[in-house]
C-alpha cells in the first residue's frame, strides 16, 4: 500500500525491511548478498533517505547497478519520498571486513579458498606426474610442467601446451594443479576449459556482474585454461581474456595455456593475443612414437584386473597410432571383454573385438601429401619427385618419399612407381631398401625420417 502521510525513522525502517525482499526476490540471493545487503538506512529528513556502505567501490557499483531499482520499489511504497542518497562511512571497520568477504565470494568460518573451488573445475586424481609416460614426444612439456608446479617464483610466464587430441595436455595441466596444491595448499588455483572461461563471461554479462567477474579471475595465483582455441572468433570474451592475461601478467601470478595449435597458428585469435600467448614458453607435444605408445600401454596393463600379452600391447602399439585416448579405450575393452567371458585375448579376437577402432586408425595419408612435406623438408621442389633428375639432393629426398608411401599407405608399388615420374616398381623397391639401411646406419637421417613419420601422422 502507498503511504502517502508522515512519517517517521521506525516507518521508514520498516519501509526499507519490504523494499529490500522485493528487490531480493528480482536479483537473487548471490546479488543481494553481495550488495543490497550490506546497505544501512542512516536518515530520513526533509523526504530524503541516506543509506550508507563501508566503501567507495560498493558505493559506485550500487548507484550503477542498483540504483534504480531501490528507488522505484521505494518510490511505491511511499510518494513522499523525493530521493535516495547512498554515503560511505569510512569508520566502521567491521561493516568493511564482512563486505570485502562478501565482494570476494568470502563467508564467515569458510576456507578462502572456496570462490575458486567454486568455478574451478575438478581435477582428475588420476592426472598425476607419477602416471604420466614420459618420451621424446613430450619431454619438453613434461620438464616445463614439472618445473612451473615446484616454482614459487614465475619461472615463464605464460607457459603454453600445445598439440593434438589425446597427446597429454589435460593430463599435464592437472599433474601440475596437483602438484602445486600438494606444495602449498593455501595458493589459490583456477582450472577450467576455455568454454567454461566464456560462459562464466557471458553470464556475468547477462546478470550485470563483470565487476565479480573480475574479481575472480584476477584475483588468483595460478589460472590455467584448458584448449583456448574455443575463444577463437568470441570477440568480446577474448577482449576480457586479453585483459584478465595482462592484469596476471603484471602481478606476476603464473599462467598456464593449451591449445591444439601454437599461438601463431590458432586461427579467430587477434594478433595481440597471440603475441601474448607466445611470451613465455610454447612447448609442444608431438605425435606419439611406436615406443612411446608401447610404454603406455604397458604402463595401463599393469593396472588392469585382466592381464593382456606383450605381442597384443605390440599389435596395439602398431596399429593405433592417433591418441593416448583410443590406445587406452582398446586395452580397456580387451580387459573388459578378458574378465567377461573368462577367456585368454587373442591376436584374431583382438582384431575382431576392435575392427571398428582398427579401421578408424588406418592411416589416410595420401602419397601427394608425402611428396609435399617431403619436399618442404628437404628444401626441394615438389615438381622434383617426378623429374629425371638424379642429383642427391633431390634423389635421396625421393627415395625418402617412396619408402614413406610404402609404409604409410596402401597404394601398390607399381602405383608407387607412377606417381614418381612412371618409374618402375623395381625402383620403388630399391629406394625402401637403401632408405633402411640408411636409417640402420645413420642416427640424423634416421631421426629426419622419424619426424616425418610423425607430421605425416598428426
Amino acid at each position: 500500500m502507498v503511504n502517502e502521510g508522515p512519517n517517521n525513522l521506525s516507518e521508514i525502517q520498516a519501509q526499507w525491511v519490504t523494499v529490500r525482499g522485493k528487490i531480493r526476490q528480482k536479483i537473487g540471493d548471490a546479488q543481494f548478498a553481495s550488495w543490497i545487503k550490506v546497505l544501512t538506512l542512516e536518515d530520513y529528513s526533509d523526504q530524503k533517505v541516506t543509506l550508507s556502505v563501508p566503501s567507495s567501490f560498493i558505493r559506485t557499483r550500487i548507484i550503477e547497478q542498483y540504483l534504480d531499482i531501490i528507488k522505484s520499489y521505494w518510490y511505491v511504497q511511499n510518494l513522499k519520498i523525493n530521493d535516495i542518497k547512498i554515503i560511505v562511512t569510512k569508520n566502521d571497520k567491521t561493516n568493511l571486513e564482512e563486505l570485502q568477504k562478501t565482494v570476494l565470494g568470502k563467508k564467515e568460518k569458510k576456507n578462502p579458498q572456496d570462490v575458486f573451488k567454486s568455478i574451478s573445475s575438478d581435477l582428475d586424481s588420476r592426472f598425476t606426474f607419477t602416471n604420466f609416460i614420459v618420451g621424446k614426444p613430450n619431454e619438453l612439456a613434461f620438464a616445463a610442467a614439472r618445473r612451473v608446479s615446484e616454482s614459487e617464483d614465475v619461472p615463464f610466464n605464460p607457459l603454453f601446451l600445445y598439440g593434438g587430441v589425446g597427446l597429454g595436455k589435460t593430463h599435464l595441466m592437472h599433474a601440475i594443479a596437483h602438484e602445486i596444491k600438494k606444495r602449498n595448499p593455501i595458493r589459490r588455483v583456477i582450472y577450467m576449459s576455455a568454454e567454461k572461461f566464456m560462459y562464466h563471461f557471458i553470464k556475468a554479462l547477462r546478470f550485470k556482474n563483470t565487476v565479480d567477474f573480475k574479481e575472480q579471475f584476477r584475483n588468483v595465483d595460478v589460472l590455467m585454461i584448458d584448449d583456448v582455441q574455443f575463444i577463437s572468433g568470441k570477440d568480446s570474451t577474448q577482449e576480457e581474456f586479453f585483459h584478465t592475461f595482462n592484469s596476471l601478467i603484471d602481478q606476476r601470478k603464473q599462467l598456464i595455456i593449451s591449445a591444439d595449435k601454437s599461438p601463431q597458428d590458432l586461427e579467430g585469435i587477434e594478433e595481440r593475443m597471440r603475441s601474448r600467448l607466445g611470451w613465455g614458453l610454447v612447448a609442444d607435444i608431438h605425435p606419439l612414437t611406436y615406443e612411446l605408445r608401447l610404454g603406455i600401454l604397458q604402463a595401463k596393463e599393469e593396472k588392469l584386473s585382466s592381464r593382456i600379452s606383450s605381442n597384443i600391447l605390440e599389435f596395439l602399439a602398431h596399429k593405433i597410432t592417433t591418441n593416448v585416448r583410443e590406445l587406452e579405450g582398446a586395452l580397456n575393452r580387451l580387459s573388459a571383454f578378458s574378465s567377461l567371458v573368462g577367456r585368454e585375448i587373442s591376436l584374431d579376437m583382438v582384431q575382431d573385438l576392435l575392427k571398428d577402432l582398427l579401421k578408424s586408425s588406418q592411416r589416410k595419408v595420401n602419397i601427394e601429401e608425402i611428396q609435399k612435406k617431403v619436399s618442404q623438408h628437404f628444401n626441394i621442389k615438389v615438381s622434383d619427385m617426378s623429374s629425371a633428375r638424379r642429383s642427391r639432393t633431390v634423389a635421396r629426398p625421393r627415395q625418402v618419399a617412396m619408402y614413406l608411401s610404402k609404409n604409410l599407405t596402401s597404394r601398390s608399388l607399381p602405383e608407387i612407381g607412377r606417381r614418381f615420374g612412371n618409374r618402375d616398381h623395381t625402383t620403388v623397391i630399391h629406394a625402401v631398401k637403401k632408405v633402411e639401411e640408411l636409417r640402420n646406419k645413420d642416427v640424423s637421417f634416421d631421426e629426419d625420417v622419424q619426424l616425418l613419420i610423425r607430421m605425416l601422422e598428426s
